[in-house]
């Protein structure tokens, strides 16, 4: 039966709070990963061994264990609070825009499954345009988690996040807050493509499996599913991006790459793949796990804008959108089509063309008249 009653629909405030807060929980329990890796992909071969001739580093527990061992367990942390501004910005507008920007390539009367390369183009231009923003966040954080590999008797640059801000711009200028924005763009671009696009198609994907709903294990499944494409797309940007903001002897990003790949070889730029997708995966299933489930705690409390025009069908929400119908969610879309007669009550052509439910046209025109015949 069609539900009549005014439902909710999310604003870009709704969903950029909602993803900032998840991407915030995600990146405080995640973080301690976070560190691992940059040390690992900072590790060189050159410099990388101590006097037994065997890596500093060994794989992600390892790494954990020797950072916590010789630095306290703290130093795990180091780098929180530009990670929390960082994500704040990054991780609000990257989703926040995601959904506007999708509907406005494919247009807002279009109908049908969104095609993935719209999904991944406007994962592309969303990720670019929040790094922008974000950057200076960004190369605070990493300047911090490799304070840690200072010898012994070296004085630390930097007393704390804000600390740092302040002498980055008293020592190398106001435009040195965006050192490494060409391959932090290119990173963060790719990134967010291979998360969003694939969170959306993957979900969709498994949506459509017999016995699966819209529930943890689903966002679950498919948050780690983000993260390992993620890695596996955007492992090399990744690395060079690391390494430009954490070693100031690289001329460019492409010199980065040039000697990463003369003195290390091409497996260098995958360096920490296991560690990086221990914390991707980890932190894709947390943020999307905690996003869904803290979008509908939000709208739960009022905090989601009313409308009227909006029906259950099969137990979704669908929003009246021309002559389609929408679920009221910002990564899957179930899209109705539909005719009506001049009377506006006689439904015809009606037939779902997307989504997990399966019900005849008789049942979809059954319930859109019960709903439009009653306004």
């Amino acid at each position: 039966m069609a539900d009549l009653k005014p439902q909710t629909v999310f604003s870009f405030t709704d969903i950029f709070l909602c993803s900032a807060f998840a991407a915030c929980f995600a990146e405080f329990f995640t973080l301690p990963l976070d560190t691992a890796k940059v040390r690992l992909q900072l590790q060189k071969k050159a410099a990388a061994v101590d006097g037994v001739g065997t890596p500093k580093y060994r794989g992600l527990l390892g790494t954990v264990a020797t950072i916590a061992r010789e630095e306290g367990l703290s130093a795990l942390w180091k780098g929180l609070i530009p990670g929390l501004q960082r994500q704040c910005l990054y991780g609000g507008l990257r989703i926040g825009l995601y959904g506007p920007l999708k509907t406005y390539l494919v247009g807002g009367e279009f109908i049908g499954d969104i095609p993935l390369y719209h999904k991944v183009l406007a994962a592309l231009l969303t990720g670019a345009i929040a790094i922008v923003v974000a950057n200076p966040t960004d190369l605070v954080k990493v300047r911090l988690q490799v304070e840690g590999k200072l010898p012994a008797g070296v004085p630390r640059r930097y007393s704390g996040a804000w600390d740092a801000y302040l002498t980055i711009v008293r020592q190398e200028g106001l435009g040195a807050l965006w050192t490494g924005l060409g391959p932090n763009i290119a990173r963060n671009a790719i990134v967010n493509a291979a998360e969003l696009a694939s969170y959306d198609q993957v979900k969709q994907m498994i949506l459509k499996i017999p016995g699966f709903m819209d529930n943890i294990l689903t966002h679950l499944l498919a948050g780690l599913g983000a993260g390992f494409f993620a890695v596996c797309i955007g492992s090399p940007v990744d690395v060079v991006k690391s390494r430009m903001m954490g070693d100031s002897t690289y001329k460019n990003s492409l010199d980065c790459f040039i000697k990463t790949l003369k003195s290390e070889g091409f497996l260098a730029f995958y360096k920490g793949f296991f560690p990086n997708f221990g914390r991707l995966g980890a932190w894709n299933a947390i943020m999307f796990l905690t996003f869904e489930q803290g979008s509908a705690n939000w709208c739960s409390i009022g905090k989601c804008s009313k409308v009227s025009s909006v029906f259950h069908l099969g137990g979704f929400p669908f929003m009246k959108r021309g002559s389609a119908t929408k679920k009221l969610s910002p990564f899957i879309y179930h899209e109705l089509h539909w005719s009506r007669s001049a009377n506006g009550c006689s439904i015809s052509n009606a037939g779902l063309l997307m989504g997990p439910m399966t019900l005849s046209r008789y049942e979809v025109g059954t319930i859109l008249e019960q709903h439009f015949c009653s306004h």
